[in-house]
C-alpha cells in the first residue's frame, strides 16, 4: 500500500487535533489519504507541476481548517451556554417597578387648595338644604321653619363668599367668571348658580323683616310689599338648591384627581344628601317640635343619600376607595358616619322633646362638616401617592390590550 502524502497526511493531523481540542470525535475518512497517496504515485511526485498542485491544496486546506476551527468554537460557546440555562440557573430579571418619580414628586400636581375649599364644600351645601327647608316651612305654614331656613341660607351663601374669594385671591375674579357662560365648565356653570341663587336668597331672608317695620309711611310700603317678594325669592333660590348642591361634586370629579376623578357618579349624591341632612339640623335646631316635621323627613331623604354614596366610594373604586378609608379621611367619613346615624334616629325618636331635636340637629350639622372635609382630604391623598395614578392606568391599558372589558362598576369614566 502506497504511503500517504505528505499534504493529506498533515491535513488528517491537523484535523485530529481541531476534534481533540473540541471535544467531538474525529471523523476522518481513510479513502482520502488513500486517494492522495494514489494520485501522488501516479503523478510520480517530482513534476512541478505535481509541486504547484500540492502547494495549492495545502494552502486552500489551511483556509477550510481556520474555518472548521471556528465553528467549532462557536458551537462550543452555543452549547455552553444551553448548558448553563439547562443547569437550571435562574435568568437575570428586571426589578420590580417602584412608584416613585423625579425628585421625589408626584406624578399629579397636587390641588392647591386648603381647608378653606372644604368649607366652601360645606356652607354651599348648607346654604341649598336651608332654602329648601325654607321653601318647605313656606308652603306647608311653619313660618319658625320657613325664618330659620331663610336666615341660615343667606348666612351660608354670604360665608360661601368669602371663602371663594379666599381661594381666588382677588374678588374681581369673581366678576370676570360672569364674562363668559360654558356649560361644559362646572366652574363656569358653578358661578352662575351663585349668581343666581345668592340675590335670591338674600331677598327672601331681608322679607323676613317686614314683620319689625312700621306700618305706616314709606316703611309701611315696604312692609307690605316684602312678604310676597319674599315668598317669589324664597322659591326661586329653592329651585336653584339642587344646582348649588351638587355642582360641586361635578367639580372635584372633573379634575385630574384619581379618587374625586372616578367617584363621579357618587359625588354628586354624597353632596346632595349633605345638603339636605345640614339643611334639616337647623330646623331641628331653630324650630319647635310641632313644626319641625319637613326637617325630620329632609334628615332621613339626605341620611339616606349621604350613607348610600359614602358607602359607594369606600367600596367600589377598588384601589381608589383605599383614601377614603385609612388615615385622617377614613377616620372623618367614619365619624360622620356615625353621627349622620345618631341624628336620623334622635329626629325620629325624640319628636316631643326639644332638647332631643336641637342634639339631632347638631349631629346632623357636624356630620356634614366631616363628611366634606372627608371627601375632600380623601382626593388629596390620592394625588400625593404615585400608585393610585399608575395602577388603575395599567388596568386599563391591559384591559385595552388584551381585548377584555373591566367590570361594570369599574369602567373608565369619561375623558376629562
Amino acid at each position: 500500500m502506497t504511503p500517504p502524502g505528505p499534504v493529506g497526511d498533515r491535513f488528517r493531523r491537523f484535523r485530529e487535533r481541531l476534534a481533540a481540542e473540541s471535544g467531538d470525535q474525529p471523523r476522518v475518512s481513510d479513502e482520502r489519504p488513500s486517494t492522495a497517496s494514489g494520485a501522488q504515485a501516479t503523478s510520480g511526485g517530482d513534476h512541478p507541476t505535481d509541486r504547484g498542485t500540492a502547494g495549492g491544496n495545502e494552502a486552500a486546506s489551511s483556509r477550510r481548517g481556520d474555518l472548521t476551527a471556528r465553528r467549532s468554537t462557536e458551537a462550543g460557546v452555543r452549547q455552553g451556554r444551553r448548558g448553563r440555562r439547562r443547569g437550571g440557573g435562574e435568568e437575570l430579571r428586571v426589578p420590580e417597578a417602584e412608584f416613585t418619580s423625579y425628585y421625589g414628586r408626584p406624578v399629579l400636581k397636587g390641588p392647591v387648595w386648603k381647608w378653606d375649599v372644604a368649607a366652601y364644600l360645606f356652607t354651599g351645601g348648607l346654604a341649598a338644604g336651608s332654602s329648601l327647608l325654607a321653601a318647605g316651612g313656606q308652603l306647608t305654614g311653619r313660618p319658625a321653619l320657613r325664618r330659620a331656613g331663610r336666615v341660615s341660607a343667606l348666612a351660608a351663601v354670604s360665608a360661601s363668599a368669602v371663602f371663594l374669594v379666599k381661594d381666588l385671591g382677588r374678588p374681581a375674579r369673581f366678576h370676570h367668571m360672569l364674562r363668559v357662560a360654558k356649560p361644559t365648565s362646572p366652574m363656569s356653570m358653578g358661578t352662575w348658580i351663585l349668581t343666581a341663587y345668592g340675590p335670591a336668597a338674600g331677598v327672601a331672608a331681608i322679607a323676613e323683616a317686614a314683620g319689625v317695620l312700621p306700618r305706616h309711611g314709606l316703611l309701611g310700603l315696604a312692609g307690605r310689599a316684602l312678604p310676597p317678594i319674599g315668598h317669589a325669592a324664597g322659591l326661586l333660590a329653592a329651585g336653584t338648591a339642587p344646582a348649588l348642591a351638587t355642582y360641586t361634586g361635578v367639580l372635584l370629579a372633573d379634575t385630574a384627581v384619581p379618587s374625586w376623578h372616578e367617584a363621579y357618579p357618587e359625588l354628586p349624591v354624597i353632596f346632595a344628601g349633605s345638603a339636605l341632612a345640614s339643611g334639616a339640623g337647623v330646623g331641628l335646631l331653630a324650630a319647635p317640635p310641632a313644626q319641625a316635621g319637613p326637617a325630620r323627613r329632609m334628615a332621613v331623604a339626605g341620611a339616606a343619600l349621604e350613607l348610600y354614596g359614602a358607602h359607594r366610594v369606600e367600596t367600589r373604586l377598588g384601589l381608589l376607595s383605599e383614601p377614603y378609608r385609612l388615615d385622617r379621611p377614613g377616620r372623618l367619613l367614619r365619624a360622620g358616619r356615625l353621627l349622620t346615624a345618631g341624628g336620623v334616629a334622635g329626629a325620629l325618636l325624640g319628636r316631643r322633646s326639644r332638647v332631643v331635636g336641637a342634639l339631632s340637629g347638631t349631629a346632623l350639622l357636624a356630620a356634614s362638616v366631616l363628611t366634606r372635609f372627608g371627601i375632600f382630604y380623601g382626593g388629596v391623598a390620592s394625588a400625593r401617592d404615585p400608585r393610585y395614578t399608575v395602577v388603575p392606568q395599567r388596568e386599563r391599558v391591559e384591559a385595552r390590550r388584551t381585548g377584555m372589558e373591566l367590570p361594570a362598576d369599574r369602567a373608565v369614566p369619561p375623558a376629562v
